[in-house]
């Protein structure tokens, strides 16, 4: 029973996610699709991050910087021509064990790049070590110092996508191919792969959130929580709390490394906007909006004010506006928007002004 009650929720997600397909196809606003596959993959991040402050209770305003790794090393690796180094030792072996893949560009000169599923992964990998090694040492602190390391390590990433000709500079990496899954099954921007790729993005979020509810509801989940809820308590009861918050912070970091190999492949590059200081500020306040541990939360908020910036709703006033819900969703829900329940709120607002007019009846 409690199987079928965690599932239902998936399933009712899975026949939505068909329907929105089918009703823009019947309605001729198959355009909106592209938005809302990336916001299927910016949502992979707010999932993620969401158990690390809601279960693991550390925050991170440093996961643009995670997204960009993903999406910088995948998008290099997968561009950057290796041919004048075809004759090393090291890239003969990667040659022969299939992990490169020839080509030609577009004067007909010849390529040699990283094939994508080599890239993804050791982009993938490369993610989860940074952040399994500043996690040790970051993760010792806590409230606003946790908050300013990870925001350093998210200014360091920018920065150093910012000025690194390897990663293009300032003008990012352009040209970035497809991520070929299967025979016939392409992460692109291609127009006529649209649906395809609108499905695929959802097939990953729906992994990722069943993965999540699993998590959550094992052994690991309960000590996630008991952390939470009090830390020298859990640590007093035996719970490994260093090591619990260092592997949900490394899943998190792997979960957002592997949106950004995504988004760089069906974008076809990437650039230093990905990893700046307000995409990380973005997530936290989606996180906050949904509801620091309430997953499904995180995830209908993530795909709504994704889907409605990337539309260009907000206009210039895109950052102000993520800005202010996360001042608002601190201020008036901490809980998050889906657990505000306005008849209780009514029911403590009179309270409170019944009670200063009886103390101000008893002073006079």
């Amino acid at each position: 029973m409690d199987l079928l009650k965690r599932y239902i929720p998936v399933l009712f997600l899975l026949g939505l996610v068909i329907g929105i397909q089918l009703m823009t196809h019947f309605t001729g606003t198959g355009y909106y699709l592209t938005q809302l596959t990336m916001s299927a993959y910016y949502s992979v991040v707010v999932i993620g991050l969401c158990v690390l402050m809601g279960y693991g209770g550390q925050i991170s305003l440093g996961h643009a910087g995670f997204f960009a790794i993903g999406g910088y090393l995948a998008g290099a690796l997968t561009t950057h021509n290796l041919m004048p180094f075809k004759d090393y030792g090291l890239i003969t072996f990667l040659d022969r064990t299939g992990m490169l893949v020839a080509s030609k560009d577009l004067y007909g000169g010849d390529l040699l790049t990283v094939e994508p599923w080599a890239a993804c992964i050791t982009a993938v990998l490369a993610a989860g070590i940074i952040a399994f090694t500043i996690g040790g040492p970051v993760l010792k602190l806590k409230g606003h110092y946790l908050a300013m390391a990870t925001l350093g390590f998210g200014i360091i990433i920018y920065r150093i996508g910012l000025a690194t000709q390897y990663f293009g500079e300032a003008d990012g990496i352009s040209e970035v191919p497809g991520f070929k899954l299967l025979p016939g099954i392409e992460v692109s921007g291609s127009f006529g792969a649209r649906v395809l790729n609108y499905y695929i993005a959802w097939a990953v979020v729906i992994v990722a959130v069943i993965l999540l509810l699993n998590l959550i509801h094992s052994r690991v989940g309960r000590a996630l929580r008991s952390i939470h809820g009090a830390e020298e308590a859990a640590n007093a009861m035996g719970v490994n709390t260093s090591r619990y918050k260092l592997y949900i912070f490394v899943l998190s970091a792997v979960f957002a490394a592997l949106a950004g190999v995504l988004v760089t492949h069906y974008n076809g590059g990437i650039g230093p906007s990905e990893a700046g200081v307000m995409k990380s500020v973005r997530y936290v306040a989606i996180v906050a909006v949904g509801g620091m541990a309430n997953i499904w939360g995180a995830l209908i908020m993530g795909i709504v004010l994704n889907f409605l910036s990337l539309r260009g709703v907000f206009g210039s006033y895109d950052d102000a506006v993520f800005g202010i819900i996360l001042i608002v969703i601190m201020l008036f829900a901490p809980q998050g928007i889906l657990k505000i329940n306005p008849w209780q709120q009514v029911k403590s607002f009179f309270s409170v002004l019944a009670a200063e007019r009886g103390e101000d009846t008893a002073d006079s």
